[in-house]
């Protein structure tokens, strides 16, 4: 019987319960860069209520479960995307307390993952509560394929070093990034474990990823556009510019267009795997030196002794 590769090369998933003190960081937490911070600041805005839902969606699947080590991994998935939803909240806490108030564009993300994606179908569509779910995870895995890659392109941003960020907000993109890589598989694990691909379902993932990469695209754009309108320390009411946008790509401060374009033809392609993307290596590698991850490490251990 051939083995999968999350058989051939399986890393446990655990949940890091770090935590982060903000007051001290800077609004425009990338110096003289606004652009560059507003379009990485849109996680913040897309991930509370994102990697909350995942939980949920999630949640109603585990009854479908056969394989036991699958599901340790699905359970430690979903403890680290809860710790990612509560530590990205704490940035929204921050930015309101720096008069950027996020709300307004929130509500709507809520909206989508609470309703529109919500446990039934949205208006009544009469699609079979099990294909409404198995649809809802294969939004997730696709997701996923993008969050990989955006882990994988964080940990190597040396053009991010260079332009001399804050360093509590780098280590929260670098951890949260590495545990992307760590976990990048578990998403699509579990869409093909609990019936997604089963024979003549392929259409289902190439549905996902239809539906994902231009929400995603256009929610981004709206979320960096909606940031520098409203951020109180430019000087006047700025407007999201694909030409600043492409000039802090040239910088390494953000990811090139074709890193993120070229995520969705792999993804589709009958024979991939999530297991191919990025470096585990390279992850598990800073979530040993990232300065949050260590300090949560410090605190289990002083809890285990005592």
């Amino acid at each position: 019987m051939s083995t999968s590769p999350l058989q051939e090369q399986h890393h446990p998933i655990a949940p890091r319960r770090v935590s982060f003190d903000w007051r001290a960081t800077p609004l425009l937490w990338i110096p003289d860069e606004p652009t560059a911070t507003h379009v990485i600041n849109v996680l913040h805005l897309l991930l509370p209520a994102g990697e909350r839902w995942f939980v949920k969606v999630f949640k109603e699947a585990l009854p479908l479960f056969r394989d036991e080590q699958l599901l340790k991994d699905v359970k430690g998935f979903m403890g680290q995307e809860a710790t990612h939803s509560v530590q990205h909240s704490s940035v929204l806490d921050h930015l309101a307390h720096q008069g950027l108030d996020t709300g307004p564009y929130t509500r709507h993300i809520d909206f989508l993952f609470e309703r529109l994606l919500g446990d039934r179908p949205p208006l009544g569509v009469p699609v079979p509560e099990r294909e409404w779910l198995r649809f809802r995870l294969s939004l997730i895995a696709a997701i996923e394929q993008f969050t990989a890659v955006l882990g994988n392109w964080v940990l190597a941003a040396d053009g991010l070093d260079r332009a001399g960020p804050d360093p509590l907000m780098l280590d929260l993109l670098r951890w949260h990034g590495a545990e992307e890589v760590e976990h990048r598989a578990v998403a699509f694990d579990m869409y093909q474990h609990t019936g997604g691909e089963e024979p003549g379902r392929y259409a289902r993932r190439v549905l996902g990823m239809a539906v994902t990469a231009p929400v995603l695209l256009y929610l981004w754009a709206w979320g960096a556009a909606y940031l520098l309108r409203h951020d109180p320390q430019l000087a006047a009411r700025s407007r999201y510019s694909l030409r600043e946008h492409n000039r802090a790509v040239r910088k390494g401060l953000l990811p090139t267009w074709r890193e993120l374009g070229t995520a969705i033809p792999r993804y589709l392609r009958r024979s991939y795997h999530p297991s191919q993307e990025g470096s585990l290596r390279a992850a598990v590698a800073y979530l040993a030196s990232s300065p949050a991850a260590r300090a949560a490490a410090g605190v289990v251990g002083r809890a285990a002794v005592s």
